[in-house]
């Protein structure tokens, strides 16, 4: 009887292992493919991989190793449960992957698109989601699945190195950018990773420091973005970011990645990693990161271990490994869907030459000095004019085929560039890279900075007489792994100030005029030199046909409407957040793989709280260089009939936009919302929506209309941990900037609005 017990035993086994080894992975069987997991090949999906790893386990995992060369990370696959690897790849600014490969002569170059700041000042959601449209296609026809962006961190301090990537110092600019990027990368039916999650607004020591914020400030200011983009963009993944927030690694928070980000904001797609190595494996899973990467043996193993040890319950691992077949299923690859290689850069490379224009800032625009009229030849002074920078550096920078320089571009549109200074720069750019070859800098991780080249006063004079107008490019460079210096790089250089004085001088002398591009990433200080140029073009690292963009805009063929999505501040003391961010950086940048720190960076307190930015600015009536919302155009636009509604949760705004001038052109009108007295202390004025014109011909108007609830006005009381709009009367402001209010109305809340939240992610230092 025991015998036949025994065999039945067996035999039910043996069934029940072929019956999962018959099971491959459907779009709808996720949970029979599941259960039919053992705990190796769960572990084993919770851990990505990339080529550095690709062999350890044998010529399975080898065989995928180039299946998108340059690519920064996979997902493992499961032969025997028909699950197939997934292919991750940066960045923001395009899709990077390895431009050349081995047994091949064709080439397979990604756009370079504009930056992230360049994109934000666009203050255009449909362009932008167009733009995302473009990257989506490469993305999906160079056959990855996931793009690792958009980079979404408040810019709570000009320094940060990747403040490229990102949008804005103001949480509503970059919840609504990022919303609007990721769908339109996702309308490919591929991937997003919204990173980094959360409070990574610095790169020095980004794997260890803890960042110290209020409650409040976080709820505000470092979170709301990713929660509207999360809410109106649905990204399939978030990244979760290198360093502590209040505490614990954000990699191993809880109250982080379930509580806020599932639990209350209802994401529900997978959370990975930023790239780092072994960490504590099981408070990884256990927080609800699903995803390490990019993954190696030893965490594998380290999470079995630690699920056998009684560490960290299975039910851990199987919550994470099912959200990754749920997102598996939703990928081109588990489609089976035929990539080309052959995505039309062409047409893209039209894409990033317009969009770049609209984001483009005018900042001066003296006596109508652009677009430039009788202009046939230029003067183009500045290194980067020959050397011009499409984008940062570091996960961010694009394998990009070309990239236009000022000098190309302004040939292109038909201007002259004088021969002698073109001939000067060109022969010091061969000679400052063939040093670079000798020292063995690279550019692995982009395009790097050549020192910038004096000029005599009498060379500067002869090209005054000679040349119809002076061009002056200031180029700025930064990205991943190291924060920006204050001295030559927020500020002027010795020979840049120089060059400045000298030529606006020696071309004023001639009656001539004198304009500077500005081709960065990030803020600089412009307070004590503005007033020299005629002219300051705002250009950004516009992508791979900057300098055809910038023709554009100087010659009128384009019109720029870009504002500013942060504040330029008149001196670097000035940004409240300067008392306790580490500033004073090394002469020499920081190795990006080692960064050493250069004082106390195991902490940063946010001692600043909400006052980021033109919140700040505002509220103390401080002096800035050129305020948050500012840029001008060729045109001018009215603002008139402004109309606040009441709804069931909030209210509409609506205004109508006039184009005053003689040339065609759009505008971004920004909604500030100033609060009635008696909840807590709150800004003179916060941003609560925007809108952006089409193209209005002169005369032409565009009512625009934005909504805002209740919850768009509400703050974040720590004491009730609650969200809440206290009743009175709001006003609502139209603003051309935050300093340039058109138009205003108001709106009574008559009831006080309060939604309650978790007490979670408590600072665990006094601020």
């Amino acid at each position: 009887m025991k015998f036949k017990f025994f065999a039945a035993s067996v035999m039910l086994m043996a069934c029940a292992i072929s019956a999962s080894a018959q099971v491959k992975l459907q779009a709808d069987n996720v949970d029979a493919v599941l259960k039919a997991m053992t705990l190796e090949e769960k572990a084993t999906l919770c851990i990505g991989y990339s080529r550095a790893q690709s062999t350890e386990t044998g010529d399975m995992i080898g065989q995928h190793a180039d299946l998108v060369p340059g690519a920064a990370g996979m997902t493992r696959p499961n032969e025997r449960l028909g699950i197939p690897v997934t292919v991750l790849a940066d960045g923001p600014a395009g899709i990077r992957i390895q431009p050349t490969r081995p047994g091949t002569t064709e080439t397979f170059y990604a756009t370079g698109f504009p930056v992230g700041t360049a994109l934000a000042c666009t203050w255009n959601q449909e362009l932008v989601e167009e733009v995302g449209k473009s990257i989506g296609n490469e993305v999906l026809e160079y056959g990855a699945d996931v793009l690792l962006a958009p980079g979404m961190n408040i810019h709570r301090s000009p320094l940060c190195g990747r403040n490229f990537e990102y949008y804005s110092e103001d949480p509503i600019v970059t919840g609504k950018i990022a919303a609007a990027y990721v769908r339109g990368i996702q309308s490919n039916n591929v991937g997003t990773s919204i990173k980094h999650f959360a409070a990574n607004s610095q790169e020095t020591n980004r794997t260890g420091v803890n960042e110290v914020v209020s409650q409040r400030a976080l709820r505000e200011i470092y979170l709301k973005g990713f929660e509207i983009a999360v809410k109106e963009g649905k990204p399939w993944t978030v990244m979760s970011s290198y360093n502590k927030l209040n505490g614990p690694l954000t990699q191993e928070n809880r109250e982080l990645l379930t509580t806020v980000l599932r639990d209350e904001w209802g994401f529900d797609g997978i959370v990975m990693t930023d790239w780092i190595g072994l960490r504590n494996t099981a408070a990884q899973i256990h927080a609800g990161n699903d995803l390490m990467e990019p993954g190696n043996q030893a965490q594998i193993n380290d999470l079995i271990e630690k699920v056998k040890a009684g560490v960290i319950p299975e039910s851990d691992v199987d919550a994470c490994a099912k959200r990754i077949l749920q997102y598996i299923v939703k990928t081109p690859r588990f489609k089976g869907y035929k990539f080309s290689n052959k995505p039309d850069l062409k047409a893209h490379a039209a894409v990033t030459r317009q969009s770049a224009t609209e984001g483009m800032v005018l900042l001066k625009n003296n006596a109508e000095t652009l677009p430039m009229k009788n202009v046939k030849t230029a003067a183009v002074f500045g290194i980067t004019s020959y050397d011009f920078i499409a984008g940062g550096t570091g996960s961010g920078d694009v394998n990009k085929a070309y990239t236009v320089s000022m000098m190309e571009g302004l040939q292109n549109a038909g201007i002259k560039v004088t021969e002698t200074l073109e001939d000067l720069y060109l022969k010091y750019k061969s000679y400052e890279e063939a040093k670079k070859a000798a020292n063995g800098v690279g550019n692995r991780w982009g395009k790097s900075l050549l020192p910038e080249m004096e000029v005599s006063r009498v060379l500067i004079e002869k090209q005054a007489k000679e040349a119809d107008i002076a061009i002056i490019t200031l180029g700025r460079q930064a990205g991943e792994g190291s924060d920006r210096r204050e001295v030559n790089d927020f500020n002027l250089s010795d020979v840049e100030r120089q060059m400045i004085v000298d030529v606006c001088e020696a071309f004023h002398f001639q009656g001539k005029k004198a304009v500077v591009i500005l081709n960065m990433g990030n803020v600089m200080e412009t307070s004590s030199w503005k007033g020299m140029p005629d002219a300051i073009l705002l250009a950004w690292q516009p992508g791979q046909e900057g300098g055809n963009s910038v023709a554009d805009v100087l010659t009128g063929k384009a019109n720029p409407s870009g504002k500013l999505t942060m504040t330029w501040p008149v001196a670097l003391a000035d940004v409240p957040s300067s008392q306790n961010f580490p500033n004073v950086l090394p002469a020499a940048p920081v190795n990006r793989r080692n960064p050493q720190p250069v004082q106390n960076t195991d902490y940063t307190l946010h001692k600043e709280g909400i006052n980021i930015g033109y919140r700040y600015f505002n509220t103390n009536n401080i002096e800035v260089s050129y305020p948050f919302g500012y840029g001008m155009s060729y045109t001018t636009f009215s603002y008139s009939a402004p109309v606040v509604k009441a709804t069931k949760d909030g209210f509409t705004a609506s205004i109508k936009v006039t184009n005053t001038g003689k040339v065609a052109g759009k505008e971004a009108v920004q909604l500030y919302v100033s609060a009635p007295a008696g909840g807590l202390e709150k800004p003179a004025q916060e941003l609560k929506a925007f809108a952006k014109t089409r193209e209005l011909k002169p005369g032409e108007s565009q009512t625009l209309t934005m909504n805002v609830t209740a919850y768009d006005l509400a703050s974040f009381n720590e004491a009730t941990q609650c969200w809440e709009s206290p009743v009175g009367n709001y006003t609502v402001k139209f603003g051309a900037s935050c300093e340039d209010i058109r138009a205003t109305g108001t709106f009574k809340l008559a009831k006080p609005f309060s939604e309650k939240c978790h007490d979670v992610l408590k600072p665990d230092m006094a601020l």
